[in-house]
């Protein structure tokens, strides 16, 4: 990284201190080993985090994005909700509909087990209710714990649409959808748009360390019981550093072999709030640029066919859409690289006739990907061909096999009290309804970090 890419460093914010949660000061520098947040608690004293590692462009990524000014945010997160100074409208909105779970993750936002604290139905329909009318009729994520333990569900679902949900997302870890096939028809039958379906690797070992039990094959038969009721699956791996983030490549490849029935991949670096191991060590921190740098590398997509959030602060996620060729190739439809042929880029050189630009900040990086664009579907997925039809030249084709064959692929950086920053949390539109009003996911579930480092 050169100096001048430097210049406007320090940059102020505001978050909390980790441990008594206490709103402080806080500011973004520049490191050559990337940009760290520091901030200091009065009574906790001074922390340290890594925010981004230089791994792409910063600058270049965040470009355009105004800086929290001088006495904003000074109400956030505490009084986070619909206020004013909130910078976005509700784009998703998560309701939790039970605290039960079938599963006892080493890392769970919203710290599901055995204990029942769920809602009944009727006062579920009511915080749908609320829900459509404060946040005019957004996206609506059934979550918990674990939503499938309700047998309820499904009248649920289907009120939601006749009050005006566009769409009903399920959040599942699927036990109950590979288990049930009546209970996905019943789901389906009602409205349910789609599934966003707990999806960590592609190997047995990386369930047992992250979800205590062996999950694959009880994963694979969830995507086949919904594509039987014609529900698309979007795949969503926790990816945590040393667990499972060198299966990045494997778990797109997959993902792209199983389309249409899988329509997507939405990553999650992992955050640690809720249920986790303990305060994160820096080299235990995965960072939203590494995330895509790595996506990149093991997959062979160029960087160019990703672009920041639009919806958010560009540092929470990153979204990138796709036509899943029928031989598991993924052709970018976003972002510059949709611009010209991946095919004809040699040595960096685009069609547009200049030097192809690489958000990656290194040379290598660059070499790495360039000539490596298109990826190949996973051999050993286990799972059978969702056959493709054929290319065809016509446009009007073409636009109905991206309605059919689009594939997403996407992520959500999301902020614990390490490295909560006010500035991306006012640009939040992923809200959380919490007794009677709606407020930004990362304040609903922040939560204090305890002192030592993870055992995973």
């Amino acid at each position: 990284m050169n100096r001048g890419e430097q210049k406007g460093f320090p940059q102020n914010t505001r978050s909390v201190c980790p441990v008594c949660l206490r709103p402080v000061p806080a500011r973004r520098v520049w490191r050559e080993n990337g940009i760290w947040m520091e901030k200091t608690c009065p009574v906790h004293g001074d922390f340290r985090v890594p925010v981004w590692r230089n791994r792409l462009d910063y600058n270049r990524w965040r470009a355009g994005t105004p800086l929290l000014e001088e006495g904003e945010g000074q109400d956030c997160p505490g009084g986070c909700g619909s206020c004013g100074g909130h910078g976005q409208g509700t784009c998703c909105a998560l309701l939790e509909v039970t605290s039960r779970c079938d599963l006892n993750c080493r890392f769970c936002f919203a710290e599901g087990g055995a204990v029942c604290q769920e809602l009944s139905l009727e006062a579920l329909k009511e915080a749908v209710d609320q829900i459509m009318e404060q946040g005019k009729n957004p996206l609506l994520q059934l979550s918990g714990g674990e939503p499938a333990v309700r047998d309820d569900l499904p009248e649920l679902v289907r009120y939601a649409r006749e009050r005006g949900a566009p769409y009903v997302q399920l959040n599942t870890n699927g036990i109950r959808l590979a288990r049930d096939p009546d209970y996905v028809r019943r789901l389906a039958r009602a409205g349910l748009s789609f599934v966003f379906l707990q999806f960590d690797g592609v190997t047995d070992q990386v369930y047992r360390q992250l979800r205590g039990q062996s999950l694959l094959e009880t994963k694979q038969e969830a995507i086949r019981n919904c594509d039987a009721c014609r529900l698309g699956v979007t795949l969503v791996p926790t990816v945590v550093r040393g667990v499972n983030e060198d299966q990045l490549g494997r778990i797109t490849a997959l993902g792209a072999s199983l389309s249409p029935a899988v329509r997507g991949i939405h990553f999650q670096p992992v955050s640690y709030f809720g249920r986790c191991p303990a305060m994160p060590a820096d080299d235990w921190r995965y960072t939203l640029d590494e995330l895509l740098a790595d996506l990149c590398q093991q997959t062979g997509l160029p960087p160019e066919a990703f672009t920041p959030s639009r919806c958010d602060h560009p540092m929470c996620g990153f979204h990138g859409v796709f036509l899943a060729e029928r031989d598991g190739r993924l052709r970018p439809l976003t972002g510059r690289a949709a611009c010209r042929s991946v095919r004809g880029t040699e040595s960096g050189k685009g069609t547009e006739g200049g030097q192809a630009q690489s958000l990656f900040t290194s040379p290598a990086q660059n070499r790495a990907y360039v000539g490596r664009h298109w990826m190949r579907r996973d051999a050993e997925s286990g799972l059978r061909d969702y056959g493709r039809s054929e290319e065809t030249p016509d446009m009007a084709a073409f636009l109905r096999r991206v309605r059919s064959s689009s594939f997403t692929l996407t992520a959500m950086a999301f902020q614990d009290a390490g490295n909560l920053d006010i500035e991306r949390l006012r640009r939040c539109s992923l809200h959380v309804y919490d007794r009677g009003r709606l407020r930004p996911f990362c304040a609903r579930y922040l939560s204090p970090l305890k002192p030592g480092e993870p055992n995973i």
